[in-house]
């Protein structure tokens, strides 16, 4: 069973869209898919509420309740959808749950400087010294040739963890989140720019560089 989590103690970074959109994805590809929401907003869960019945299945588990107790054993892939402001033994404690981490950042100074601290203390977890889980960074709801994303991708390349891709603030996600959907599965006159997007995240997620 494979876990992957969505992770930055910096509220407000797309989380939620992130997870639900990695989920869908690996649903649409036919893996069974869990996805756990550890975020008492139940952003995760409200979407998967609006899922159409007709749609590849994700179970839902309301991590911020019961942990893992209700996840199914049979899935391929468990998402995890990780809280803000998760520090100290909370967040060794998500660690352990993880072999794989996707950390999402807002293109602003205060996301930058935030997710820089952050970033310190998830390699201090003893499961990220041990080489037990793979992180990765992705910038998120970026706009082209502005320069706070400039500042953003020079950040993120300098770095000292895989920056993977780069997500452009799109409309799309507000029309597949409103409908219990992912990116992947709007049409592709509509959405094909963002699949492009996507194409490293997804690459890097089915290889072995992002599992320990």
């Amino acid at each position: 069973m494979r876990h992957i989590m969505v992770l930055n103690a910096k509220g407000g970074c797309g989380k939620s869209t992130i997870a639900t959109n990695i989920a869908s994805y690996f649903a649409t590809e036919g893996a069974s898919v869990a996805l756990a929401d550890y975020d008492p907003q139940r952003s995760s869960l409200d979407w998967l509420a609006r899922r159409p019945a007709n749609r590849p299945e994700i179970v839902g588990v309301a991590g911020f309740e019961d942990g893992f107790r209700h996840a199914p054993r049979s899935a391929d892939v468990i998402v995890i959808d990780a809280p803000a402001r998760s520090h100290g033994k909370e967040l060794t404690d998500l660690v352990k749950h993880a072999e794989t981490i996707v950390v999402p950042v807002l293109p602003s100074t205060i996301d930058m400087q935030a997710t820089s601290t952050f970033l310190e203390e998830l390699k201090n977890v003893g499961k990220i010294q041990k080489k037990q889980a793979k992180v990765a960074a992705i910038a998120n709801r970026v706009r082209d040739n502005t320069l706070i994303f400039d500042d953003l991708d020079e950040y993120l390349t300098k770095a000292r963890v895989p920056y993977i891709a780069a997500l452009r603030e799109a409309q799309n996600y507000v029309r597949a989140y409103t409908r219990g959907l992912g990116i992947f599965e709007l049409p592709e006159y509509l959405a094909w720019p963002d699949w492009d997007e996507w194409k490293p995240l997804t690459s890097w997620l089915n290889s072995k560089r992002s599992q320990p």
